[in-house]
């Protein structure tokens, strides 16, 4: 086995012991709520995000009415988050389209998704990972972050060539578990501000950990 194999079997393995059980953290009880779930989740917390479609999905039971909501009812809802004033566009303009399609069971179809108003490849991946277990890497912030510092990626990658490298070198029947354990490693270890490094067991490999030795 290449020293990059041992290296990407090294992390995987202390990926399964921090997190056996790896799942998403936004809560919801049906596929369309996941794909809001999602979309509200850039560039905030998935706490934040539970926290106020929890009030969303217990006003709006179902997707026809909140079909009929209105967007500024929405957006005060949701205001807690980041940029709630664009993302309440976006959920009106996502169940608009999925009730003039009929789609009240969104298809595992990525070209449907992703023509979604605010619905990229990333939202793609975790929603087609988690509601269809289809194999799949979505790069956030934290999978980023930890990829370039564990050496699975270079610095200047953008997030296309991240997954593109993690794709070729976790197992594809691992792709969808590797994606939720590099998020939780990143967002509970491998923090983007005071990361716990000396309790982690991939200091030789990290490059953070030797630039900040």
């Amino acid at each position: 086995m290449t020293t990059t194999g041992l290296k990407t079997n090294k992390i995987l393995s202390y990926l399964d012991i921090l997190f056996p059980n790896p799942k998403c953290e936004l809560n919801y009880n049906k596929d369309y709520e996941l794909l809001i779930a999602i979309v509200l989740s850039a560039q905030t917390t998935d706490k934040r995000v539970n926290k106020v479609t929890s009030v969303l999905f217990n006003k709006y039971k179902t997707l026809d009415e909140l079909n009929k909501a209105n967007v500024n009812e929405i957006s005060n809802i949701i205001r807690e988050i980041g940029t709630f004033n664009k993302k309440s566009i976006y959920i009106k303009e996502i169940v608009k389209r999925l009730v003039e399609d009929n789609n009240y069971t969104i298809p595992n179809d990525r070209k449907y998704i992703e023509s979604l108003p605010g619905v990229g490849r990333k939202t793609a991946n975790v929603f087609l990972s988690n509601i269809y277990n289809v194999p799949a890497i979505a790069v956030d912030t934290h999978v980023s972050r930890v990829s370039k510092r564990l050496n699975l990626s270079k610095e200047t990658d953008t997030v296309e060539i991240i997954e593109e490298k993690l794709m070729k070198k976790i197992p594809k029947d691992k792709w969808s578990r590797t994606h939720h354990q590099l998020v939780l490693f990143g967002r509970y270890y491998c923090k983007a501000n005071k990361p716990i490094c000396e309790e982690c067991h991939l200091q030789d490999i990290c490059t953070y950990y030797k630039n900040k030795k």
